[in-house]
């Protein structure tokens, strides 16, 4: 079966800043392709020249197997599109914004009325679908948003950052709903900054580097060339930092790093923190805090491209937003 998603190649400029710098990509039908990366690492771009909005300089895109620059119609009748923020139109109620959008898919008024009640029911804004949506609150505007993106029933979904400003609350109902929809075998690129949003909704992450794809893999694979886990320990007694090291050290197999008082090592299991404990008791060493938590993004980069997530170049996330 040929990839739902495929990107070959794909490179774009503006002026003299390059977004993407032959991004290459494939996704499979029915599953969650996470497309990881800070501001400004091409991400939004990529999506953009895949949903028919931007046309790539060179390279090539496919969506359900049409070209995206020679058959964008045939593209623009598989694909749904949620951008960075909500682009629901404040001012009318929740019917109202996905009839809209339903009638301008041609969708006949009785059809698009059905249709909008059957969304805002999944969404869980039946209560709401009276009221304008500016009066809805963020997460509610973002679910709003996510249902406007399926009235016209499409086969494979992109989704921009569709966590931005949301609180965990929030957060956790669209992770539910994105899963929902893959069970019913629709297609996501979801883009994101969080290494943790797309370890729980990717089957496959393909990490990006100021245009280029540097990495792909599941998250599984990523966390572990990154380490895991990250063990975090603090002696009570600052003298004590430098056994601390060496412990972490040896028991790890990798160099530790020492900030503000805390020892830092990556985790490749669990049997790290309970081996560390037990050294560090018997050289008589305490602790007064350990910790053990997952790789962040900034680490998965740092690991995967030599450099911190943050040093992306920010000219490129201006040039998306424009």
């Amino acid at each position: 079966m040929p990839p739902a998603i495929e990107a070959d190649g794909l490179v774009k400029r503006f002026g003299a800043t390059t977004a993407l710098a032959g991004a290459s990509f494939s996704a499979t039908e029915g599953t969650v392709l996470g497309v990881l990366g800070p501001n400004g690492a091409g991400k939004t771009t990529a999506t953009r020249v895949l949903a028919t909005l931007l046309a790539p300089d060179e390279g090539r895109g496919l969506v359900g197997g049409f070209d995206v620059v020679t058959e964008p119609h045939r593209v623009r009748t598989l694909i749904g599109l949620t951008g960075q923020y909500a682009g629901v139109d404040e001012a009318l109620t929740g019917t109202e914004n996905l009839v809209l959008i339903a009638r301008l898919l041609g969708q006949r008024r009785a059809a698009a009325k059905m249709r909008a009640a059957e969304l805002l029911a999944q969404f869980g804004l039946t209560d709401a679908a009276g009221r304008a949506a500016r009066t809805y609150s963020g997460g509610m505007r973002r679910r709003l948003d996510l249902a406007a993106s399926l009235v016209g029933r499409p086969r494979i979904l992109f989704l921009d950052e569709p966590t931005t400003g949301l609180d965990p609350a929030s957060r956790n109902e669209l992770w539910d709903m994105v899963r929902g929809l893959t069970d019913d075998g629709v297609t996501v690129l979801l883009t994101t900054q969080y290494l943790e949003e797309a370890d729980q909704l990717a089957d496959d992450i393909v990490v990006i580097d100021r245009g280029t794809v540097v990495a792909r893999g599941t998250p599984l694979d990523l966390k572990s060339r990154a380490g895991a886990a990250v063990l975090q320990m603090r002696p009570t007694q600052p003298e004590q930092l430098e056994a601390v090291r060496a412990v972490a050290a040896e028991l790890a197999g990798a160099e530790p790093t020492v900030e503000q008082g805390t020892v830092s090592v990556p985790a490749a299991d669990d049997a790290l923190m309970p081996a560390v404990v037990r050294r560090l008791d018997d050289v008589g060493v305490s602790l007064a805090e350990l910790t053990l938590r997952r790789a962040t993004l900034d680490e998965v980069f740092l690991a995967l491209t030599g450099h911190r997530a943050i040093e992306a170049d920010p000219t490129d996330d201006l040039q998306e937003s424009a």
